[in-house]
């Protein structure tokens, strides 16, 4: 029997633990808001608050990990605000001091790929598929084949938090600063069609559309009417695009406190939903896709599966 490891996601708006054990299956998994971020599309350098409290988590995990047994198989990937930062050694080192691990920024292309390896192989849907994975500071689009291989991905420059800082300034934002976000997307996504041109393919290709991370999992948790945030009941969720566009809308027309009032909403996540929820709502909007399946499996599941 093989030993236990663990991943670690360190995304732009949220850390990620999973340990997992010989065999793969999953021994706990954590998740905690530290807005890494924070800054980095207006400065393009680190924030020193955001920082710490990014490295605490990820020290904090380090003794679940090893309370599990987890030894030296562990894996700490990074993602867009890292990739951004001009002043990403001050991450590394920190990590390393921290942890003894030495962390990784994984590109865009490498994400996407971990995505939608660990989408595609948890929930049933028709094939071709897309998976879309709204993170932080980025937003991957990854097309898929009849046959379950990868036709074609791109990393946008859009994420909840990317969003929210540039475009959804009052709270709550007001209707210009609504159209504003909008438009933003829409001209991401312009970038993005071309780029899946030129590898031969198109979002709108695709049969479904699976979605993942804590923008899709949240929306699909406030669909449902949760009282709490229950994993088991969000995975496979079929949202209507209606409802989506519906979900979008209300929670950008409501104020901070009361997004945070919501049941299932985790600490930290209403601060930037209501951008998540405006990249998913356009998405669904310009692709004409009738419904999005949420899938809590994505890249920290492929990323575990790595180390197997």
């Amino acid at each position: 029997m093989s030993s236990p490891r663990a991943a670690v996601d360190v995304g732009s708006n949220s850390v990620r633990l999973l340990v997992v054990d010989g065999d793969g299956a999953r021994v706990t998994r954590e998740m905690t808001v530290t807005r890494l971020a924070q800054g980095v599309d207006r400065t393009g350098r680190l924030d020193d608050d955001a920082l710490e409290r990014t490295v605490a988590t990820i020290a904090g995990y380090r003794d679940i990990w090893r309370a599990h047994g987890v030894d030296d198989r562990v894996r700490i990937a990074a993602t867009s605000a890292v990739r951004d930062a001009s002043d990403r050694d001050r991450f590394f080192d920190a990590v390393r001091a921290a942890t003894g691990v030495d962390a990784e920024v994984l590109s865009g292309t490498e994400e996407a790929a971990l995505s939608f390896g660990g989408a595609t192989g948890a929930v049933d849907v028709a094939a071709p598929s897309a998976v879309v994975d709204i993170g932080g500071g980025s937003t991957e689009l990854i097309v898929g084949t009849p046959d379950g291989a990868i036709a074609g991905s791109v990393s946008l420059q859009l994420g909840c938090v990317r969003l929210t800082e540039r475009c959804l300034a009052d709270d709550p934002p007001s209707a210009v600063e609504v159209h504003q976000a909008r438009e933003f997307v829409t001209a991401r996504l312009d970038e993005g069609d071309a780029a899946l041109t030129t590898q031969g393919t198109a979002v709108g290709d695709a049969a479904a559309l699976i979605a993942v991370a804590g923008t899709a999992t949240t929306l699909g948790a406030l669909h449902l009417g949760l009282d709490t945030y229950e994993e088991a009941a969000i995975h496979a969720t079929r949202i209507p695009a209606a409802a989506v566009v519906d979900l979008a809308a209300m929670l950008a027309a409501q104020p901070l406190s009361a997004r945070q009032g919501l049941g299932p909403m985790q600490p930290g996540r209403a601060e930037v939903i209501h951008g998540g929820a405006i990249v998913l709502a356009e998405i669904v909007r310009r692709y004409g896709f009738d419904e999005v399946i949420v899938s809590e499996s994505d890249s920290l599941d492929g990323l575990a599966a790595s180390l197997a």
